[in-house]
């Protein structure tokens, strides 16, 4: 009776805190490429994320434009979560760092998905749907154009097609690989207890 009720509680702790991650996670991107504020979704992860991220911001300002209350925020989550998960699961932690550490590679990870998926979701509606002017379409193109427009400068469209994703793609990729994958390995970090990885 124990093991369900522990894989349910695991399962609720994991969804809810990784959503809100998410909604910070978004909304920190959405401000570092200066996104349209004014945007019904950016709206939406205003919304969200301010009863938590205000408070936070009058003891934690921003240091050369990063909003770094919201990446404070997405840490304590992340630690908030995890320590839930690991009482659910009945497990010690011996060193209090460990959960910190967990998170920034959670974060880190958290990132690089969200730059992946937003390249993979313009890919196909650049196909699909080229000239659409839907809110959703118009910050995926925000959070995408600052990624693809420094490769776009060192590889010019060839014949009509632009090839900066595929290189944008392989970066994302080996950062992944060479820093995200490492610093897991390094810290310990439980598979399936950190979102993105």
């Amino acid at each position: 009776m124990g093991q369900p009720l522990s894989q349910a509680g695991i399962y609720l702790v994991q969804t809810l805190f990784n959503l809100y991650l998410l909604a910070i996670v978004m909304r920190f991107v959405l401000q570092l490429v200066r996104a349209d504020f004014y945007n019904p979704i950016s709206q939406f992860f205003v919304k969200i994320t301010d009863p938590l991220l205000k408070p936070l911001r009058r003891l934690i300002p921003g240091y050369g434009g990063i909003d770094v209350a919201s990446i404070v925020l997405a840490l304590l989550v992340q630690i908030v979560g995890i320590y839930l998960i690991l009482l659910i699961l009945g497990v010690d932690i011996p060193n209090p760092l460990q959960p910190f550490l967990w998170s920034i590679v959670g974060f880190a990870s958290l990132l690089l998905n969200i730059a992946f998926f937003a390249m993979i979701v313009m890919i196909i509606l650049s196909w699909v749907a080229p000239n659409s002017r839907n809110p959703a379409v118009d910050l995926l193109r925000q959070i995408t154009d600052p990624i693809l427009r420094p490769v776009q400068k060192l590889i010019p469209p060839i014949g009509g097609l632009d090839l900066s994703p595929i290189f944008v793609f392989i970066a994302i990729n080996l950062l992944e690989i060479m820093v995200v994958r490492n610093l897991a390995i390094m810290f310990r970090v439980p598979s399936g207890l950190i979102m993105g990885l």
